[in-house]
Formats: structure tokens, sequence, C-alpha cells
């Protein structure tokens, strides 16, 4: 199946300081290559994007986003569709964060605020609580951690997709010669070529695609045994020694830690508000 190109929106102007924009982005649609002139976060509320950035391109989750400095071409797109949010930063906002293409992890809270601030973008801002939360995402931005890597991806060709079949079936578990003569050439001319292009061998990339997949559907309420299932694990056992392994922790201990640092952030979203207001109220 081929991929739609998604046109940009006529009028766009620079933010000043920050723009927010939702959109849904269907089944096998992207936005085609392009650079702005301020930073952009590439960020999904729901769903998975794929992202091509300087020769790399990778896939995240709503765990995950993306930061663009300022004139990085850049291509964004969702196989199986995604809740887009895009925060485009002034350049001179940008001061302190990262000057090439990063992936980081989204805290429930920076979370909350890339929700909130979608929410009230385009209205009044005649209290000042806008600008509080474009304060509060930056700061926020400024103490993230850049992770070692997202799901690496082709950045098109047969092995694009390879990688789309697998991300849809990730039980599917042929190895180089079977999916060589799928796509008209060698066993080890596959290996090969994947290494190149994903900086990792086509088992290891699979048993990466296994753990992404089984916390996005872990996150959307399925049990450990069908994730299990889903993603290929014969038994359940094999399943959480192989999350243990890669993840640091079981399953159900991962989804634990989610939910408390959910609430902690929530709590001290309303906290970090509550500061900002009494400090702009009291007498200078």
């Amino acid at each position: 199946m081929t991929w739609e190109t998604i046109t940009a929106p006529p009028g766009v102007v620079a933010p000043r300081p920050m723009t927010v924009r939702a959109q849904s982005i269907p089944a096998r649609h992207y936005f085609p290559d392009h650079s702005h002139r301020w930073n952009q976060v590439v960020y999904a509320i729901s769903g998975v994007l794929t992202v091509t950035a300087e020769a790399h391109s990778f896939v995240i989750s709503p765990e995950q986003a993306v930061w663009l400095p300022t004139g990085v071409r850049h291509r964004v797109g969702s196989l199986l569709g995604a809740e887009f949010r895009s925060l485009w930063i002034a350049h001179e906002a940008g001061h302190g964060l990262p000057e090439s293409p990063t992936v980081f992890g989204v805290s429930p809270l920076l979370q909350a605020l890339i929700v909130e601030a979608a929410d009230i973008e385009g209205q009044e801002d005649q209290d000042g609580y806008a600008n509080r939360v474009t304060i509060l995402i930056l700061d926020q931005l400024r103490r993230t951690s850049p992770l070692p890597s997202a799901l690496p991806w082709p950045r098109g060709g047969p092995l694009s997709g390879l990688c789309e079949a697998l991300y849809t079936e990730p039980a599917d578990s042929r190895g180089p010669e079977a999916w060589g003569r799928e796509l008209g050439m060698s066993g080890r001319t596959l290996a090969r070529r994947f290494e190149t292009e994903v900086g990792m061998s086509l088992r290891s990339w699979r048993r990466r695609l296994r753990m992404f997949k089984a916390i996005e559907l872990l996150g959307g309420g399925l049990g450990v045994t069908q994730t299990a299932m889903e993603i290929g694990y014969g038994s359940t056992s094999a399943f959480v020694y192989a999350f243990r392994t890669e993840i640091g922790s079981s399953p159900q201990a991962y989804m634990r830690g989610r939910a408390v640092s959910r609430d902690t952030c929530a709590a001290a979203h309303v906290g970090e508000i509550e500061m900002i207001e009494i400090t702009r109220a009291s007498p200078t």
C-alpha cells in the first residue's frame, strides 16, 4: 500500500513564542520533507509517528517525542494513524535545548501540559494563563533526558515494507532467508542491508519492536497474557522474562510505575501552577 501526503495548513506564521497544532493523521499519511524557521517538538498523544530527520528514521510512541531544532529538514507520518500534537517554538525560545534532532521521554506532566496547551490554543490570554503553561513546557523540555534510541526505521524501499509488515504483525517470525525470498534478494543480502540501514540486525530489531508494541498494548489496557500472544511469544513466562531483560522490570511493575508517575506528575502540575499564581500575586 502507498502512503499519501498531507498538505501543510495555509497562513502559517512564526510562533511567539509557542504555537500548538493539533491534527489527526490518518493511517499511511505523512508530511513531506520540509523545514521551519523555528524549533519543533513532534509528539502524538495516541498512536505512533514515523519521523525522519538528518538521515535517521525512527518510530516514536506517546511516551516519546522528538526535538527538531530550527532549520532541520524532516518528514513526519503515521503507519496506523495518530493524534498529532506539534509544538512550534520560536528560535530564541529554544535556548538551552539540543542543537541537533533528539528523541526524549515524555513524562505524564509534560504530556498533560501539551494537552492543555492544545486545548487553549487560540484563546485570548487575558490573565496570562497560556503564557504560564508555555513557561512550564519550556522548563520541562529543558529537564528532559535524551533517550539512547527509539525504534529505528528504514528510510524507504523494500526494507520499509518489511518493517511495516512486522509492525502490523509482530508475531511474524520469518527470518532473513524467508524475507529475502519475499523481497527478491538473498537472505545474506537482506541481512547486510538491514543492518546497514537500520543499525542493528533483523533479530535485534524484531526484539525491540516487540517490546515497543508490548508497551503500546499494555498501555491500551490489554492483559499480559493477551499481549504476549499478540506479539508472538509462546507463553506468558517467556514474554515476562524477555520484558524484564529488555526493560528492567516485569510488565506489571512497569505499568504500576507508570500509573504512580502519572498521579505524582498530575499533582506536581497543579502545585506548579498554584506556585506561579502565588508568586505573581505577591507584592514586590
